[in-house]
């Protein structure tokens, strides 16, 4: 009986992490779009504008994104100007992903908002309880491999 019990807590844990994901996904992409980006463009912006210039074979990783679409997102962004692609000087192989001051410009206008946003979507928990989740959610994703 034991082991059913914890299956299904573990089966209702994963359906109450997902549903939770998704609410707060949906929230933040809606005013993601409502800026002309999609939540994946948003993505790469807010990765090169918070960490500086980025080799475009490391980004999918760093933002949780196959590194095929990588291209196409690079592509989009870089004909809205708000990236340019930058050869490396020591290596031909690598290409840099560099924000323009166009696309600077706009994350330092939307960012503060939607951070504003999540902090809202989790103010029903304390910082504790925020900081006790952040911990849980990393043991979590341990024996997954991530983190």
């Amino acid at each position: 009986m034991k082991e059913n019990d914890s299956i299904s807590k573990s089966l209702k844990l994963f359906i109450v992490l997902s549903r939770a994901y998704k609410a707060i996904n949906e929230h933040t992409n809606k005013y993601i779009q409502a800026n002309g980006l999609n939540p994946t463009e948003f993505a790469v912006l807010e990765l090169l504008y918070h960490k500086g210039d980025q080799p475009l074979q490391q980004i999918g990783g760093k933002i949780l994104l196959a590194s095929g679409s990588i291209t196409y997102v690079v592509d989009k962004l870089e004909q809205k100007g708000l990236l340019k692609r930058i050869a490396c000087p020591k290596d031909r192989r690598v290409t840099y992903a560099q924000i323009t001051d166009e696309g600077k410009q706009l994350i330092q206008r939307i960012f503060p908002k939607h951070a504003e946003n999540i902090d809202s979507l989790l103010s029903n928990l304390s910082d504790d309880e925020k900081t006790e989740a952040i911990t849980l959610l990393k043991k979590l994703g341990l024996p997954a491999g991530k983190f």
